[in-house]
C-alpha cells in the first residue's frame, strides 16, 4: 500500500460533529501506572496508536500481562516495582519520547540491566535531562553521548531527592515522579510550569501527593513506597489532535464543527488561548470535572478576518505540540504574528521550529526568524496554485497532519508523504477528514 496521498481540491464548506483520537499522553501515562497498581485496572477509550501500542508491548515484555475485553484493557499490576524481569533484556519505546523517559522511572530498582532502545528519530533525542535526576536518585544509567540506548540498573539504595526542573518539561516531571513512586521517603519538585497529567493521575489514585500551584511554579512532594489499587480510567479526546481540525474549520470558508468530548486541562490549551486571542471563535460546551481532568466539547467557527498575536512565551509550555498548526493560522492573519523562546520545538521528535520555519517559506509566507523567535508576516489573502511534494521528516505524524491542513484550506495539488507517521498519535486522522468533506487520493 503506498505510503502517501494526494490532495488537489481545498475543502467545501462543513458543518459536522466529530471525535478525534483519544489522548496520546493519558493513554500512555494510564498504561504505566496500571502497571504498578495492585489489581486489574481497566482502561477504556485507550489511544491504539503505535507509541501506546508500545507502551503495553513495554510493560508486557517487564511480566505484566494485558487483555483487552470489549474494547476495554485489562492490565493486572503487583503494586510497586512488581516487574517480572529474571535477565537482562531489550525494551524498544519506537518513536514516543514519553514512553521512553517516563518508563526509565519505573525501572529504578530493576534488579537486571535493562536496555532502552528506539527508532532512528527517537535515537537522536538528548535524554541528559532526565539521566541527570536519576543518577541523583542512585540508579546505575549509562548512555553514549547522553541518547539511546541506555542502560539502566536499578538499586537497592535509592535515595529521595529535591529537584529543581527549569525547562518546564512534562516528561522530565514525570520521569522524577515515577521514580519516586519506589525511592523510601519525601521527593520534592520544584517544577516549571507544564502539563500536569502524572500528578493528576496519582491525585484521582489517593496517592500521598501534595500539589502547591505557585504563579510561575508547581511545587510537589511526592511520599515513595505507598501502594495503590488498580483503578477503571476512560481516557478522554486528544485537544493535540483536535488542534489541527479546529484550524481546519477556522480558515474553510463558512464552516462550523463540535469535537466532543476533549481534554482541556489548562496545561494543554494553550492553543484555544492564543488562536482566540487571533479573533478566533471557539467556545467550549458541556464541560465537566472527571478524575482531576477537564473535559469538554469544543465548538469551532470559521472566521475571515484572524489578526496577528504577540504569543506570551507564558504560553509555550501549554502549546508546545500544537505550534506547527498555530503558525498556519499566523500565515493566514492580518498583520505580524511574534513568537518567542521556541527552542524545544526542537527537541521533538524532529528539528520542528526549523521545519516549521522552511514549511512556512515553502508555501510563500516571509518569516524572520531570529534564534528561537520568529516573526510570521501574514498574509489573508493567501491562496496557492501549484504542485508541491512533502517529503518524510523522520516520520514526524504533526508534520504529515499540518501538510494535509495547508493544502484543505490553502489550495495547490500536493503530494505528502508518509501517511503511516499518522499512526503514531492520530491513526483515524485521514478518515475524520474524508468525513466532513476532504478529497484525498
Amino acid at each position: 500500500m503506498p505510503n502517501h496521498i494526494f490532495i488537489k481540491k481545498k475543502i467545501k464548506s462543513f458543518k459536522e460533529k466529530i471525535r478525534v483520537s483519544s489522548d496520546k499522553s493519558i493513554s500512555i501515562r494510564s498504561v504505566l501506572l496500571a502497571s504498578q497498581a495492585v489489581g486489574v485496572s481497566k482502561i477504556s477509550n485507550l489511544l491504539e496508536s503505535e507509541d501506546v501500542i508500545n507502551a503495553l508491548k513495554t510493560i508486557k515484555k517487564l511480566g505484566i500481562n494485558y487483555t483487552k475485553k470489549r474494547g476495554i484493557y485489562h492490565i493486572e499490576g503487583f503494586g510497586l516495582n512488581g516487574f517480572n524481569i529474571k535477565k537482562k533484556i531489550n525494551i524498544n519505546a519506537g518513536n514516543s519520547g514519553t514512553l521512553a523517559r517516563l518508563i526509565l522511572g519505573l525501572l529504578v530498582k530493576s534488579k537486571f540491566k535493562v536496555r532502552l532502545i528506539g527508532d532512528k528519530s527517537l535515537s537522536r533525542r538528548d535524554f541528559s535531562r532526565v539521566i541527570k535526576p536519576l543518577r541523583l536518585f542512585g540508579v546505575n544509567i549509562k548512555s553514549k553521548n547522553n541518547k539511546l540506548p541506555i542502560e539502566i540498573l536499578g538499586s537497592d539504595f535509592l535515595r529521595p531527592v529535591t529537584y529543581y526542573e527549569n525547562i518546564g518539561s512534562a516528561q522530565v516531571k514525570s520521569c522524577i515522579l515515577l521514580s519516586a513512586l519506589n525511592t523510601p521517603g519525601t521527593t520534592i519538585i520544584k517544577s516549571k510550569k507544564s502539563r500536569d497529567h502524572t500528578e493528576l493521575m496519582l491525585k484521582f489514585l489517593n496517592y500521598p501527593i501534595k500539589i502547591q500551584k505557585k504563579k510561575s511554579f508547581d511545587k510537589l512532594s511526592i511520599q515513595g513506597l505507598s501502594q495503590f489499587k488498580s483503578f477503571k480510567y476512560n481516557v478522554p479526546g486528544d485537544i493535540s489532535s483536535a488542534s489541527f481540525f479546529i484550524v481546519l474549520t477556522l480558515l474553510s470558508k463558512k464552516s462550523q464543527l463540535v469535537i466532543e468530548n476533549v481534554n482541556i486541562n489548562k496545561s494543554r490549551v494553550g492553543i484555544i488561548t492564543i488562536l482566540n486571542k487571533m479573533g478566533a471563535n471557539i467556545k467550549y460546551k458541556n464541560k465537566k470535572l472527571y478524575n482531576g481532568e477537564e473535559i469538554a466539547d469544543i465548538c469551532v467557527k470559521s472566521v475571515s478576518n484572524l489578526k496577528s498575536v504577540n504569543c506570551s512565551p507564558k504560553l509555550n509550555s501549554s502549546a508546545i505540540d500544537e505550534f506547527l498548526i498555530i503558525f498556519l493560522a499566523a500565515a493566514k492573519a492580518k498583520g505580524i504574528s511574534k513568537f518567542k523562546n521556541l527552542g524545544e520545538m526542537n527537541k521533538k521528535e524532529s528539528k520542528r521550529l526549523d521545519l516549521g520555519v522552511n514549511f512556512l517559506k515553502l508555501v510563500g509566507i516571509k518569516v524572520e526568524r531570529f534564534d528561537n523567535d520568529l516573526n510570521i508576516h501574514g498574509n489573508p489573502y493567501l491562496s496557492l496554485d501549484r504542485n508541491f511534494e512533502i517529503k518524510n521528516f523522520l516520520k514526524d505524524h504533526r508534520i504529515f497532519f499540518l501538510s494535509c491542513i495547508t493544502a484543505l484550506t490553502l489550495g495547490g495539488k500536493w503530494k505528502i508523504n508518509d501517511k503511516k507517521s499518522a499512526n503514531t498519535s492520530f491513526p483515524k486522522f485521514l478518515k475524520i477528514i474524508k468525513k466532513i468533506g476532504g478529497k484525498i487520493n
